[in-house]
Formats: structure tokens, sequence, C-alpha cells
């Protein structure tokens, strides 16, 4: 008979084995570890020696049944490949950090099926928060989101009704300033290449309504990559063989576009001028660099963070809409150094 492998006769540590390392009861134990403040400083160190000779790891789940926390937020984002939300995760990771909290990630692949699925896990988890990188798009979910009491912060958008707080900026408005952009310059052959996600969409609807007129659109499915960057600028050359000027959804489209205006012999902004959104890091850095649409990725991830943990201290929130805007940022992809 063969004998059982190391990792199948493997036996986690337990309290009780915690507890006997440590020569004190599995009561002392709990409380040196739950509530250290309770126990004697000898008794800290022997219980956090014998964590340490054992391996212990504490059952959190276990632990949140009790005190209805379980030290862990629930992070959504539509792809973790959209550069435009690292900033965001980053931060919102470290702030919890410091307040003694983890972030799971859930991504949807901008699937409102699959974003009600992954809520429907995140909230049978309990976790004491939820960051949407987006706004909830299924009704149902959010009906169950604002019964469930988990406190819920919508990002990257604005609604006035958010399941309970939201904190981003509006799409409609940004897609409207880089049309008077376009319109300062003067450009009237111009084009859109969008991803087919619904704040991009937003962006493209504030961009014709301030146009005044239907604009070429190249819309490629989410989320963007340079491939797709590329196709759409092919597919705008065939719809205005003029064209001066391109809006993208985000700057890895941007970039795509400038890879395939190089590929055809065209100067950029000589001949095409191309403009961005997100701000990615790499923007600044392209040749030509792009010009972008900056929004505070840090801040929104850092306000979320502060949302939470105030609320879980039991502060009631000011404000449940916030706002932080956006600028654009000029470069030399439309003309300035």
């Amino acid at each position: 008979m063969t004998a059982p492998s190391s990792s199948s006769s493997f036996k986690a540590a337990t309290l009780h084995d915690v507890a006997r390392a440590a020569g004190v009861s599995p009561i002392t134990a709990s409380r040196a570890l739950s509530n250290p403040g309770i126990v004697s400083d000898r008794t800290k160190a022997r219980v956090q020696a014998a964590v340490e000779a054992t391996g212990y790891i504490p059952n959190l789940l276990a632990g949140g049944l009790k005190s209805k926390r379980s030290l862990m937020v629930a992070g959504i984002v539509p792809a973790l490949s959209v550069s435009q939300f690292l900033p965001t995760v980053q931060t919102l990771t470290t702030e919890l950090a410091a307040g003694g909290y983890q972030l799971i990630l859930g991504q949807t692949a901008y699937d409102a099926a699959r974003e009600e699925a992954v809520l429907n896990t995140m909230i049978s988890r309990q976790p004491d928060g939820i960051v949407m990188m987006g706004l909830v798009q299924s009704e149902r979910a959010r009906e169950r989101l604002r019964r469930s009491g988990i406190p819920v912060i919508e990002t990257w958008d604005l609604s006035d009704r958010p399941v309970d707080t939201v904190i981003g900026f509006s799409h409609l408005k940004v897609g409207s300033a880089v049309a008077g952009y376009f319109l300062a310059k003067g450009w009237q052959r111009v084009g859109i290449a969008t991803g087919s996600d619904h704040r991009a969409l937003l962006r493209r609807e504030g961009f014709v309504a301030a146009m005044g007129r239907e604009i070429p659109t190249a819309v490629v499915p989410a989320p963007s990559s340079l491939a797709l960057g590329r196709s759409a600028l092919a597919e705008l050359l065939l719809k205005e063989p003029g064209l001066q000027a391109v809006a993208c959804s985000s700057d890895t489209l941007a970039h795509g576009v400038l890879v395939e205006a190089r590929a055809r012999g065209l100067r950029v902004p000589g001949d095409l001028a191309v403009f961005g959104f997100g701000n990615a890091e790499f923007s600044a850095h392209m040749e030509p660099s792009i010009t972008t649409v900056h929004v505070d990725g840090p801040e929104i991830g850092r306000l979320a963070a502060r949302m939470i943990l105030d609320r879980r201290q039991g502060a009631v929130p000011e404000r449940t809409i916030l706002d932080l805007g956006f600028r654009l940022i000029e470069r030399a992809s439309t003309g300035t150094q």
C-alpha cells in the first residue's frame, strides 16, 4: 500500500495546538489573539511565539461571525487589464491594509450577468464593504446590495441615485469637454474610437451632443487593446478618408491609433491628431506623447477606503455623491509639446 503524500497528511494547526505550545488555556490563547489588551505582555509573547512555531492562521470567518467583521473588502473591476483603474486599486489596497483590512478582487468582464454573479458571491461572504469600479448595472443586484446593509462605494462614474455612495465624475461632461477642445482647434473631419462599455459610450454621447452632429465612430469590444486601436483607425479612415483628429475612449486605444497611423505613413499630429482618456502612465512617454483626460484615480481609492473604514466605526457619511471632476492634459499628439 502506498503511503499518503505529505500534502494529504498535513493538518493545519488549531487554536488548541497554539494553547498547548504556549502552556495556556484555549480561552486565554483566543483572548491573546483577538483582544490582546486584556492579557499580560508575558502571556501575549508566549502565545505569539506559539503561533510562529505552529504556523497557526486564525479562522477569520469564524471570528467574523461573532464580531460581525470580516476584515475583507470586495473590489469589483471590469477587467484587471484596464490600466486606468490600477492607481485606484493600488491606493485602495494600501489604505485598507493600514486599517487592518484586505482587498479581495472580482472581475466582471464588462458583462452584466457576470457582475451580478460576482456580487452575489461577494455578498454571501459578508465583506465589510464593496467598492465598484463603475456603477452597479443590474437593478436586482442594486436592491440586494441595499438590503444587505454592506457599505457600497460606486466609483469612476456619477449617479443621482447611487446604491449607497458614489465617487467619480460625469462621463457626459468629459465627452463635451473633449469636443470643445476639438471645436477650438477648428477640426471638422473628426472621428471617435470607442470601447463598447457603458462609460465609454456616455463619453461618446457627450462628444456628439457638443459637436452638434453625428460623428463617424468605430466601436470595439471592451476592454480596449492596442490591436483594437489599430483596427478602429482603419475603420475610421474608410468612413472619413480626410480624417483630421480622433477622440479615443482610452489611452490604450490611442496608442493603437498612433501605431496604425505610423504604419500608414501618417504624421501625428501633422496629418492626424489623437486624443486619449485616462492618463495612463505610458501616455506621457510615448512619441508623440498622448493628449488625454486626467482623473485622480488614487484620490478615488483613498476616499473609498476612508469611507468604508469610517462606516465600520459607525460614522454617517456627510455626502453620498462626490464629484471629483477631471482635467484635460494637452500633449504632443494634438500639436502641443
